[in-house]
């Protein structure tokens, strides 16, 4: 049987099949023995589900109610471990693949409500400013409490274009508030690039199928608009708001920048469970300086890259702490075209620290500032400087070239566009920063940077 591993923060948590046959009455001495025990558990499921078909006040859905039940024995466990109905089950390969239809946020359950781990970029949910951390706690006007993760998420979704409306409550707001989103088909690149300066910014929104081709993509045209990969300083991996998705991606894009050594390890409950990958040989862009951002959006497959590349001393990680989720599911295709997702294990980085509940601390601790108001911006400017050009009557510099001077002037735009990024996202501005501070570290005394060794 084909089986599919994840390690994600999934949308949505239903329940695992249940395939087994109900004991009859047991013999007097069979029943003392305490193996016996959870036949004789299944017997009463037996009883009650026959005495709730045979008497509620109305009539059930025998199909239903079982599923209700598998519902509740999966979600007993923990949040991650599922079963996926048929429906569900082909929502998710769809998923994988890159296209789905909703609201664009990844989703799990804590204290009775749903919680936002992260908007996808791009999507209604994003564009609405919906952010890491919200609690949802209604969706048009209903309230989710008591509701499973499953039966939440099927609420917010319905047919493209239509309204929904979903009650927020969020740390340092008062009261909770209503956001009005509309719903659409949710096409996002799973990764994407561009060019900052002479930086490669790889923005990575989630693990699935197309994560690494889109990665690479998205790194050659960074490297294209710089005039070719020698004139790129390095990369900055942008793994904020990152919910995870596929094991096999995280470990592909690892190994992408890793010449040698352990990407991740995963152990189950037997030792014969256990597994490890390793990097092959090469790196795509030569050992040059890295740089990835987390922050508390950044869960399970992000997690195992970023592990991996600080650990092994690869990157410099930069941000806020990670969520935190160190388990593996496995996707079990089963009979009726349905599935069970059930965690079968926890992962380890390459140092044998398993992050489960802890996350991973950046090396670098930089919080984003909040987006300052108008009246802020007001209150912050300053009166403009006056430098020794303006003053009246100066020496000219009769030292300096034509073309020195719009060397000059071209660095200096350059400045001023990337001063215009720290407004906009302090974090990634951080990053490029520390990025340029390697490279001249690493010039020699002609300011030329010498090439990267091979390993």
């Amino acid at each position: 049987m084909r089986k599919y591993v994840i390690a994600a923060l999934g949308g949505s948590v239903a329940g695992a099949l249940l395939a087994t046959q109900f004991a009859g009455p047991l013999l007097a001495d069979e029943a003392k023995k305490p193996e016996n025990s959870v036949y004789q558990q299944l017997d009463l499921f037996g009883s009650i589900f026959e005495r709730i078909r045979a008497q509620y006040v109305e009539p059930v859905n025998s199909q239903k109610l079982i599923e209700a039940a598998i519902n509740g024995m999966l979600s007993s466990l923990d949040p991650h471990s599922s079963y996926m109905d048929p429906k569900q089950w082909a929502d998710m390969q769809v998923r994988t693949k890159g296209e789905f239809g909703g609201l664009g946020i990844e989703v799990t359950q804590d204290q009775g409500f749903v919680k936002v781990v992260s908007p996808i970029d791009g999507t209604p949910a994003a564009k609405a400013g919906v952010k890491p951390g919200d609690y949802i706690t209604k969706v048009d006007g209903d309230s989710l409490l008591g509701m499973t993760l499953d039966q939440a998420v099927d609420k917010m979704r319905g047919p493209v274009g239509s309204e929904i409306t979903i009650t927020i409550v969020r740390k340092g707001e008062k009261e909770p508030f209503e956001v009005k989103l509309t719903r659409d088909t949710i096409k996002v690149a799973s990764a994407n690039g561009r060019l900052v300066g002479h930086t490669a910014v790889l923005r990575l929104n989630q693990f699935n199928d197309q994560t690494y081709d889109d990665m690479m993509a998205g790194l050659k045209k960074a490297e294209k608009d710089a005039g070719g990969a020698d004139k790129i300083n390095g990369v900055v991996l942008d793994l904020r708001n990152n919910p995870g998705g596929l094991l096999t991606q995280a470990i592909k894009v690892s190994d992408a920048f890793l010449d040698k050594g352990e990407i991740v390890s995963t152990r189950g409950r037997l030792p014969q469970d256990g597994e490890r990958f390793n990097a092959t040989s090469g790196d795509v862009i030569d050992g040059k300086p890295m740089v990835v951002l987390i922050n508390g959006g950044s869960a399970s497959a992000s997690e195992i890259v970023t592990g991996a590349l600080k650990d092994h001393h690869r990157a410099i990680v930069v941000g806020t702490k990670s969520f935190g989720k160190g388990s593996v599911q496995t996707i079990i295709p089963l009979k009726g075209d349905g599935a069970m997702r059930l965690t079968t294990a926890r992962y380890y980085t390459p140092s044998g620290r398993s992050i489960q509940a802890l996350g991973i601390q950046p090396d670098i601790v930089v919080p984003q500032p909040p987006t300052p108001t108008k009246a802020d911006d007001s209150k912050a400017k300053q009166p403009d400087q006056t430098f020794e050009a303006d003053l009246p009557g100066i020496l000219k510099n009769d030292a300096i070239t034509e073309q020195e001077k719009k060397q000059l002037s071209a660095e200096a735009k350059a400045a001023d566009e990337e001063a215009k990024l720290r407004e906009s996202d302090f974090q990634l501005a951080y990053a490029i920063d520390l990025l340029k501070g390697l490279t001249v570290i690493g010039k020699d005394d002609t300011g030329v940077t010498p090439p990267a060794k091979s390993k």
